[in-house]
């Protein structure tokens, strides 16, 4: 099936991304919001980000204008039923998303792929809530998403080749670079990312150095572009508690298990760049 109209759910950071970079390439995108607030707040960001890109010459106005006008922002679902493509990009709340695909799949016509940005859950899981197991699979795309290249495609044990290959078309019509995972926890990139980033909070909880210095080390010694407190700062540190016990969850791991001052820092708000405060204060 050749995708022409694409619907994303939910207008926050990822799903905003997902909605501009579609918009960008030529596709009619509807992207629905739980409510009037958040869904201006998301297309507010859009806009902002285009106008951005105006000022340091990487489009015109008129580009800026043509991606604006394939925008259509919806608070009803029921406005998506029309899309050949959806993917979801809301809360990872199993519960929620599984909520959401349930009236999806009364709404929309049989042949229309369902896809969950999810970094973490099961695919088959979310799928299970619907009619059409082998049109779902996981799309994970990377914050920012106008700027970072990858998109993870997940399979479930049900996912077939039509929907697969159709999504790889897809992702890769928007400029993406595709690596295919399994459905296991934290798939290929946050499979090996999470254990990385908990070492880093470990070293920083028991003391080895402090958080400047185990940011500079892996930056200037391994040549990242962050060190791993300012990436869990930047990822969100509630979003990385989050996953890692989902692992955790899963594989009874030692290595996913979160160390108290994670847990800690989310019940005291400090959840990163997004919050002003996580590893470090983003206040001024």
């Amino acid at each position: 099936m050749e995708i022409k109209k694409v619907g994303v759910i939910g207008c926050g950071l990822m799903g905003s991304g997902i909605t501009q970079v579609s918009a960008q390439c030529g596709y009619d995108v509807v992207v629905c919001e739980a409510d009037q607030e958040l869904l201006d707040k998301g297309l507010k960001k859009i806009d902002s980000f285009l106008t951005k890109g105006i000022e340091r010459g990487k489009m015109t106005e008129e580009q800026k204008k043509a991606t604006l006008d394939k925008i259509t922002g919806t608070v009803k679902l029921v406005d998506l039923k029309d899309c050949d493509l959806i993917i979801e990009a809301i809360i990872e709340n199993i519960d929620i998303k599984k909520q959401v695909f349930k009236e999806l799949d009364g709404l929309c016509r049989p042949e229309v792929i369902f896809g969950s940005n999810t970094s973490s859950i099961s695919i088959i899981d979310m799928a299970s809530a619907t009619s059409r197991p082998d049109k779902f699979l996981g799309l994970h795309f990377f914050n920012p998403v106008p700027i970072m290249k990858l998109v993870e495609i997940v399979r479930s044990i049900v996912t077939s080749d039509e929907t697969y290959n159709t999504a790889k078309a897809f992702c890769e019509s928007l400029g993406k670079q595709i690596i295919t995972a399994k459905d296991t926890p934290g798939f290929i990139v946050n499979l090996l990312l999470i254990p990385y980033l908990l070492d880093g909070v470990r070293a920083y909880e028991s003391g080895v150095a402090t958080r400047e210095d185990i940011d500079a080390g892996m930056k200037l010694g391994c040549n990242m572009p962050m060190g791993p407190l300012e990436l869990l700062d930047f990822v969100g540190v509630d979003t990385t508690l989050f996953i890692a016990d989902v692992m955790y969850d899963e594989f009874r791991d030692p290595k996913y298990a979160a160390p108290p001052l994670l847990r800690k820092m989310v019940l005291a708000g400090f959840h990163g760049r997004k919050s002003g405060k996580g590893f470090y204060d983003y206040g001024k």
